[in-house]
């Protein structure tokens, strides 16, 4: 009896959002586990007319029932209708093989005898409906009842109980969706038995024979569009667990939500089909000839073609140049119509520099024949009407040749809060925000500039933009560096020169603080070094690095200079609820960090991908997570970044009318990867875009044409209705009025600017003459008078 009560019944894994939205399901079996006080007394009725009609009054063996059974292996050689009561099945069910000969059948009564010993009928009961398989991979009724019906069970009408009570005689021969006319008369004559047994009156018998069969298949339904979190999850669970994780019911929580989830999902394919496009059409996927085929051979020709997310396969079967109309046949919609209205993007691919002419008819695109995909543009309409006179309307579309990714980290904790990487998991099962380690580019600006900020320069500290020559005895030429823009500006202060990204200043920064120095400071961010170069290029971006690790960077800027360990998994509970692992709290320390931070304790440290695993079920200490960096260069970097948005690079950002935002725009030599990165101080999201073999994007394609649109597509949603998070003002850091292009103090009556120093690098005050008075500006030359 200790056995079968510790039996575990083999429950999937179930993945939810924060918000409690379901994410994936895994695991062979479905099955939802409940109590016989939840099963409504008509249901349980059904299944005792069906299946064991004494149940209550025999001792687990009914005579009768094994006599029969008896008679037919004599006589036959075979036993044929089993003779096995409720308890015999949960015997069967729990402890021994399926296999029809007459050891199996004595072994089952011994048990059956032990079980009745043992249990109360209402408990076996129980057992057997939760154990019960039903057919389309539901095992117990209220798995059962969600698949056919989608319903919970005790919202079954009595025909639809009758049906379910029907399957475990044979849940292939008498299911409804496979056979409905063999599953009807199951179903009536259980519903004979129910008469007759008193359960049902006369009155709900006859409605419910007349009842239509209403059984349809239902798929566990996802909430959200996010395969590459829930492949993360399932990962983890299965190196956790083994494979007990697919079988013994755990919950997982996640710390994604899931409208900036699904945001993140759809914006990151906008955004790759929205470049596609501006490249052109590479032609059909497809072509067969059409001019002899019927819609039924239409459609079984369209089953060689898969759907790719929203994107349907179709095949062209008219083109009417006057009309401007094409014909398609859909794979699961039939035939359809498409405008040309919807092709004048097509301009033919040639190369990602250069298309061909705009089409001028819808035949300068497709030919009957051709098989492409195409949107439905009419989808809302065509699921809320059964009219078959309503015809899909379509627009021609392309699954990108181009990927990217995007990471949103909340900057206080390190909590995922979004994460998709790639445009289909269903087509590469990549994950490029953990995967792909890309160059940076100018992405990589920031932390270059911080270590600046941190080793003595100021934002107001000028370098000169002119051409620069490196000879290198291992290239076959020197390295010219340029500009993106291929001029060169003159002096320029490091302020002008982050958010206009010039990369001559950059390359001169760091030839002045030395590449080690800036290893060694990135080493203390905690940013992976190991393939960065130790040359000039480095300033550049020239390293490889992660999306989730760039992502990781920015939000240590975002918090004000606090390490982060992204993390997924917020909770994990067993089946009956009892919590495994909940997330152990954050805490961004100063001082008295105690001797164990996440990096120095090995269990919660551990990481795969730059993300951080669930510590022990045991642990519960919070995480403390130390400074990595100087609050003041952060807060300094702050006004640096936000001028990015304001006056640089990244302006496309003042769309969402934040004055908290900061960021930074990146591209790669010859474009081949393209960032941006920004975040306000609660919130740390970065995108990349490029193909996964690297090659040039294109002409016209840079950081803030391809990742900025996507990263403000899903910001709008995420800082939708939140408050204005900006860094607070650290004490040590002054306003001096500035002359922009020298870095010194503003004379009176000369036209300045306000920059902002940590106070001991401010500049000096003007001479003794003017040292304690009032300017004409009204700016006085005592420190302790800047502070605001």
């Amino acid at each position: 009896m200790e056995q079968i009560l510790d039996v575990k019944l083999q429950t999937p894994l179930r993945v939810y959002s924060k918000d409690n939205k379901l994410i994936a399901e895994f695991g062979e079996k479905r099955r939802e586990p409940v109590t016989i006080e939840d099963i409504p007394q008509l249901q349980l009725q059904a299944f005792l007319a069906a299946e064991d009609s004494r149940f209550f009054d025999h001792f687990g063996v009914d005579i009768m029932g094994l006599t029969r059974a008896a008679v037919e292996l004599v006589s036959t050689g075979q036993i044929q209708s089993g003779g096995s009561t409720i308890t015999m099945q949960v015997a069967k069910n729990y402890f021994l093989t399926r296999d029809r000969t007459f050891i199996r059948k004595f072994n089952e009564i011994l048990l059956a005898l032990q079980i009745e010993r043992e249990l109360s009928k209402e408990r076996i009961f129980e057992l057997y409906l939760n154990k019960i398989y039903l057919g389309k991979r539901a095992y117990g009724i209220a798995a059962a009842a969600r698949v056919y019906y989608d319903k919970p069970v005790n919202e079954l009408s009595l025909a639809q109980m009758a049906m379910l009570a029907g399957l475990p005689k044979a849940p292939s021969a008498y299911n409804p969706l496979a056979d409905p006319e063999r599953a009807l008369s199951r179903r009536n004559w259980i519903l004979g038995r129910m008469k007759e047994l008193g359960y049902i009156t006369p009155d709900a018998w006859s409605l419910a024979t007349q009842a239509p069969i209403t059984a349809q298949y239902y798929s566990r339904e996802t909430e959200v569009d996010a395969d590459y979190v829930a492949e993360m999850a399932r990962s983890e669970m299965l190196r956790r667990y083994g494979d007990n994780a697919y079988t013994d019911g755990y919950t997982v929580t996640l710390t994604v939500d899931s409208e900036k989830q699904q945001k993140a999902t759809d914006a990151l394919r906008a955004g790759l089909e929205a470049y596609d496009r501006r490249h052109g059409f590479r032609g059909p996927i497809g072509q067969f000839d059409v001019s002899d085929m019927d819609q039924d051979a239409l459609s079984m020709q369209m089953r060689n073609y898969v759907a790719v997310e929203s994107l349907l396969p179709a095949v062209v079967t008219a083109v009417d140049d006057n009309s401007g109309e094409v014909g398609v046949h859909l794979r699961d919609y039939g035939q359809g119509t498409m405008a040309f209205e919807t092709m004048t993007w097509a301009k033919r691919f040639r190369t990602e520099r250069l298309t061909g002419p705009a089409p001028e008819t819808p035949s300068d695109v497709v030919s009957p024949g051709d098989v492409v995909y195409v949107k439905l543009l009419n989808g809302d309409e065509l699921e809320d009407t059964t009219d078959a006179s309503v015809t899909p309307r379509v627009g021609l579309a392309q699954v990108p040749s181009v990927e990217g990714a995007l990471i949103s980290l909340n900057a206080q904790s390190g909590a995922i809060e979004a994460l998709s990487g790639g445009y289909s998991f269903g087509q590469s099962k990549y994950n490029r925000a953990t995967q792909a380690e890309r160059q940076p580019g100018s992405n990589f600006k920031p932390f270059l500039y911080l270590s600046a900020l941190e080793n003595g320069k100021t934002a107001a500290t000028i370098y000169n933009d002119a051409p620069i020559v490196f000879e290198d005895s291992e290239l076959e030429t020197a390295w010219r560096p340029q500009n993106a823009s291929g001029q060169f500006y003159g002096p320029t202060s490091l302020r002008k020169g982050l958010y206009r990204s010039r990369n001559l200043v950059s390359i001169r920064l760091l030839r002045d603080l030395g590449t080690n120095t800036t290893l060694d400071y990135l080493k203390q961010l905690q940013l992976p070094t190991d393939k960065m170069p130790d040359n000039l290029s480095l300033a550049l971006g020239s390293g490889l690095v992660t999306p989730m690790a760039v992502a990781r960077g920015f939000a240590v800027i975002a918090n004000g200079g606090y390490d982060v360990q992204p993390y997924l998994i917020e909770r994990i509970e067993e089946a009956d609820g009892t919590p495994l692992y909940e997330a152990p709290e954050t805490l961004l320390c100063d001082q008295d960090c105690g001797t164990q931070t996440a990096h120095e304790d090995g269990d919660s440290a551990t990481t795969i991908d730059g993300m951080q695993l669930p510590a022990s079920e045991e642990s519960s200490e919070p995480r403390k997570m130390r400074r990595l960096a100087d609050e003041r260069a952060v807060y300094i970097m702050h006004s640096m970044m936000r001028d990015v948005i304001e006056r640089g690079t990244g302006r496309r950002a003042l769309a969402l009318d934040r004055p908290d935002i900061a960021g930074k725009t990146g591209t790669t030599n010859e474009q081949k990867d393209t960032w941006f990165s920004g975040f306000n101080h609660s919130l740390a999201t970065t995108v990349w875009v490029g193909f996964d073999q690297p090659a040039p994007l294109g002409r016209g394609e840079f950081g803030a044409t391809t990742a900025l649109p996507i990263w403000l597509d899903y910001m709008k949603v995420a800082l939708d209705g939140a408050e204005l998070s900006t860094m607070p003002r650290p004490n040590g850091v002054v306003n001096i009025r500035i002359n922009p292009e020298t870095g010194e103090r503003a004379r009176p009556g000369e036209n300045g600017v306000f920059e902002i120093f940590r106070t001991e690098q401010a500049p000096p005050p003007l001479p003794p003459e003017n040292t304690g008075q009032d300017n004409a500006d009204g700016e006085s030359d005592d420190l302790s008078r800047q502070i605001f």
